[in-house]
């Protein structure tokens, strides 16, 4: 069975959900012209790519390549580009960084401790994710209160210190965000129909069980229940309220 067959399951309010989310990215492109969409090409992101398509929102999209992803998750660049007609910006880590970190390390180290771990993250993401978004004053992300319990609180309006973050799923469930893929005929990484809801570098991810966390897949060796890789860890940031009014729940 595919994912889109298990988890095509809208909430009553899908429709709702799909105008706040346009809605919002059209308000906050009218005050921040400079807008980037940072994509995992996970199923929230295509989602987000399209709802950026529907809104008539001239955003970039880049990828963070960090040279670990599965050959399932590169594939859908072109047919990115293929279908909204633009260039997805690839990101890669310095590469004088990383042949530092394996030769000192091992290519396993991730394994090894949380710290080693966390910088390989540091060095395959953070600092590409800083190149990414210099000059720019807002970006955009598919996250959602209902990936994990470290995030059940993220805001969908986030000012940090040089540009705003909009998250204009958070309220989505995983059914929501399949109805629309499928309503819309959106690519997805076909990963996804082995039970992999979340998908990072290959040697951190692994498919879930029943029942389990949609982040359980990640990491899964470590013992801290907030497991994150660092781009949605922002202690100096602070919500915002957005003006469009909050669809009842």
């Amino acid at each position: 069975m595919t994912a889109l067959a298990l988890y095509d399951k809208p909430s009553p309010d899908f429709a709702a959900k799909v105008a706040r989310s346009i809605g919002l990215l059209r308000e906050t492109a009218a005050s921040h012209p400079r807008l980037t969409q940072a994509s995992s090409l996970g199923a929230e992101d295509m989602v987000v790519t399209h709802l950026l398509h529907l809104a008539d929102i001239e955003a970039s999209v880049f990828v963070l390549e960090t040279g670990k992803l599965h050959a399932e998750t590169l594939a859908l660049i072109p047919r990115i580009e293929r279908r909204y007609g633009i260039s997805v910006q690839v990101f890669r880590p310095r590469q004088e960084s990383v042949i530092h970190f394996v030769r000192k390390n091992g290519e396993e180290a991730m394994y090894q401790s949380i710290e080693l771990r966390k910088a390989c993250c540091d060095i395959r993401k953070m600092e590409p994710l800083a190149r990414a978004l210099a000059g720019h004053d807002g970006w955009i992300t598919g996250l959602r209160r209902e990936q994990s319990n470290a995030r059940a609180e993220v805001g969908e309006v986030i000012q940090e210190v040089e540009r705003v973050k909009i998250s204009p799923i958070v309220e989505w469930t995983w059914g929501d965000v399949w109805h629309f893929i499928g309503l819309h005929g959106l690519d997805y990484n076909s990963l996804h129909d082995q039970f992999f809801p979340s998908i990072g570098c290959a040697p951190c991810t692994r498919a879930i069980s029943v029942g389990e966390d949609f982040r359980a897949g990640r990491w899964w060796w470590e013992q801290e229940s907030a497991k994150e890789c660092g781009l949605h860890v922002q202690p100096a940031t602070s919500s915002l309220v957005s003006s469009i009014e909050r669809t009842p729940s």
